[in-house]
């Protein structure tokens, strides 16, 4: 693959253009086709972070992998973890629109220690949730570190967007699980 834009893979097609990595293959997924217990985890309209606490019956926190500001836009690659053990339990990529944010949850964001997901609910910031795609990633050396994984293997995700009740987008997002 090239550094060229995948509209499905954005903004982690951002992160690897500007690291000038190669976009790993990454293949739209009818939701229906998804296996469990991805399908579980990934089709739905509900925001990953409590998904993924209430599956692993943990607690999660984030890190921050690589990030830029550019304007009122947020954009960062992290890796959310769960609380006790500190496994990987998600890979992301997410451009958060600051601006539309209260200042405190603002300030929260780039503080870079809770995920998003657990700042929209402690914030009681109203939101949809409204996958654009599911995906099939094949993880590459970069995912596979970050994740802890060993060996290109296919894992599942989803591009997905976050709107206010103006359907202005709070969050666009890229959500890739490890093997489950």
């Amino acid at each position: 693959m090239s550094h060229s834009a995948l509209p499905i893979a954005y903004p982690l097609d951002d992160f690897y253009a500007q690291a000038g990595r190669d976009l790993p293959p990454i293949e739209p997924v009818a939701g229906d086709a998804v296996p469990e217990p991805y399908k579980r985890l990934l089709v739905h309209e509900h925001d990953m972070t409590p998904t993924l606490e209430k599956f692993h019956g943990e607690r999660i926190h984030l890190a921050v992998l690589s990030r830029q500001q550019r304007d009122d836009f947020y954009f960062r690659e992290v890796v959310l973890l769960l609380d006790k053990s500190n496994q990987p339990v998600e890979f992301g990529a997410i451009k958060i629109n600051l601006a539309l944010f209260p200042a405190a949850a603002r300030q929260e964001i780039l503080e870079e220690r809770r995920p998003l997901g657990t700042l929209l609910a402690d914030y009681t910031i109203t939101h949809t949730s409204r996958p654009k795609a599911f995906l099939r990633v094949l993880s590459d050396g970069f995912i596979n570190d970050s994740l802890k994984l060993v060996g290109s293997q296919w894992l599942y995700g989803r591009r997905n967007t976050l709107w206010d009740p103006q359907q202005r987008p709070l969050a666009e997002i890229v959500e890739i699980l490890p093997p489950a």
